[in-house]
């Protein structure tokens, strides 16, 4: 036993994991954490607390819940509540008939959904494509939201948040060895979550650069320059778009998006658009155009052609629901060979959280017009967007009147992505430290100012500029305290190293 050796080791560990990098939850965060547990021991700071900013969960920075969502999920989760005369009767109906979907009215509903298999009442999980109803509403929605566009419910799959969708789907679209291993094409600056799963399935990612200096927007001749260079050494089969921006903030004109769907069908290019801030728009003559309703307005040259799967998530925009994990995907042209393969790979992990699928059912199916609920959901919903709106102006004034900051406006999403001039004596103390010069700053922000930010460097940027993320969703007085010790921080930073 003395001489028993590990048998996980990192020498014997998958080494893609190692290439794993998630920079929103990283040693800043992790840092965060320390110093929270220190605040709370006695230690003395500079500061009361630590503010994340690092990170888009709106409910954690004091955003409130849709009184709707939680009252049908309280009566979902315990139908007993079905008796109590403090719900009103839209909110009791709704739940009833989730309820009715579901096996034994719990939520679940029958069978785990696996091919060919039969399916039993279970009363716990729901089919691995996602409850049928929920999906039915979804496709209502996406029609009517695409302006009668026709939605097949049999395209719809319920997902843990539009992340397990987007890992699915690239799951599917990675293959090859060497120069015919697959790549896959993401916007520089991006959401870690892309550049993390390339690592783990050890495909080729290929970067395309946002134009900064036009507000972050999307240029076809980058977006050729970036594959042309990449078919020197795999073969590029997808290209990923995020729109609204994360962590860029811009919105996609709508013929930006007709450029790209054109060259995806040039190319031969499997589009995934990842849309999960679709309702956080908020600049003037700014207007989120989905890639679906684009693509089949463009006429069937393109719409039955261009292979599409878009994203969705309860976790953003006014619901803000981070910890349901309720999402969805919707594949377009996908071939039914691989379609069978998608949801044989689905019913592996079983299926979506249940209370998830209910929650995304009110999302896609809110209070009528004519319903008891409707006036406080309206009431809720405006204020939360106008309140985002507020703060994404507040926070693009602001920051861009301290000098050595250029901020472009947040024209949707939660997000600003700042640039930040660090002096090159600054530069030279971060590569002293082994870090990034842009997480030597972030990190003297969190230890000086107790503000938690998340490096440019975790999310991509031209070689030579400096960013920093953060979200604009703190309250607005707290987020005006944030942004004042930023300009700060800056302005002592700056001369320190200057």
């Amino acid at each position: 036993m003395a001489d028993h050796v590990k048998v996980l080791t990192l020498d014997t560990m998958n080494p893609n994991v190692k290439k794993v990098e998630y920079a929103v939850r990283g040693p800043i965060v992790q840092r965060a954490v320390q110093i929270e547990m220190e605040l709370q021991q006695g230690v003395k700071k500079p500061f009361t607390e630590v503010i994340r900013a690092n990170i888009g969960d709106c409910h954690a920075m004091g955003q409130k819940p849709i009184t709707f969502f939680r009252q049908v999920l309280s009566i979902c989760s315990y139908p007993d509540l079905l008796d109590d005369d403090r719900f009103p009767e839209d909110v009791k109906s709704r739940a009833r008939r989730i309820l009715q979907a579901c096996s034994g009215g719990s939520l679940g509903i029958q069978g785990c959904g696996v091919i060919g298999a039969p399916s039993p009442p279970s009363g716990s999980y729901s089919t691995s494509q996602g409850i049928l109803l929920v999906r039915q509403d979804v496709a209502r929605y996406i029609e009517k939201r695409d302006g009668g566009i026709k939605c097949n419910p049999d395209n719809i799959y319920l997902t843990a948040g539009a992340s397990d969708g987007i890992v699915t789907m690239l799951k599917l679209l990675v293959s090859g060895e060497g120069p015919s291993r697959t790549g896959v094409m993401i916007s520089i600056p991006q959401y870690p979550l892309y550049s993390a799963t390339l690592a783990e399935l050890a495909a080729v990612q290929i970067n395309y650069y946002l134009d900064e200096e036009s507000c972050w927007s999307l240029d076809i001749r980058e977006l050729r320059r970036a594959l042309e260079e990449a078919r020197k050494h795999c073969t590029p089969r997808v290209l990923c778009i995020i729109n609204p921006g994360n962590p860029t903030g811009q919105v996609q004109s709508r013929r930006c998006i007709e450029d790209v769907i054109q060259f995806a069908a040039e190319e031969k290019l499997f589009l995934l658009a990842d849309e999960v801030y679709q309702d956080n728009v908020y600049a003037d003559g700014c207007e989120f155009h989905s890639f679906k309703k684009v693509l089949f307005e463009m006429g069937p040259e393109f719409s039955e052609q261009v292979e599409l799967a878009s994203f969705h998530s309860t976790s953003k925009c006014y619901m803000g629901e981070c910890g349901f994990r309720g999402g969805y995907m919707e594949v377009v042209n996908l071939d039914p060979e691989v379609k069978f393969q998608l949801t044989k790979l689905v019913s592996v992990r079983l299926c979506p959280p249940v209370t998830g699928q209910a929650l995304l059912d009110l999302v896609v199916n809110p209070p009528e017009p004519h319903e008891p609920s409707y006036n406080i959901f309206i009431k809720e919903r405006s204020h939360t967007l106008a309140e985002l709106a507020k703060k994404a102006s507040m926070t693009q004034q602001i920051l861009s009147q301290v000098p050595g900051i250029q901020c472009n406006p947040v024209q949707g999403a939660m997000y600003t992505f700042p640039r930040i001039h660090i002096p090159p004596k600054a530069v030279s103390a971060a590569q002293e430290k082994g870090q990034a010069p842009d997480m030597f700053y972030c990190m003297r922000l969190l230890e000086e100012m107790g503000i938690c930010l998340v490096p440019g460097s975790g999310f991509g940027q031209k070689d030579g500029t400096y960013h920093f993320r953060m979200t604009i969703l703190p309250p607005t007085q707290k987020l005006e305290t944030v942004l004042e010790k930023i300009k700060e921080f800056h302005q002592s930073f700056t001369q320190q190293f200057s």
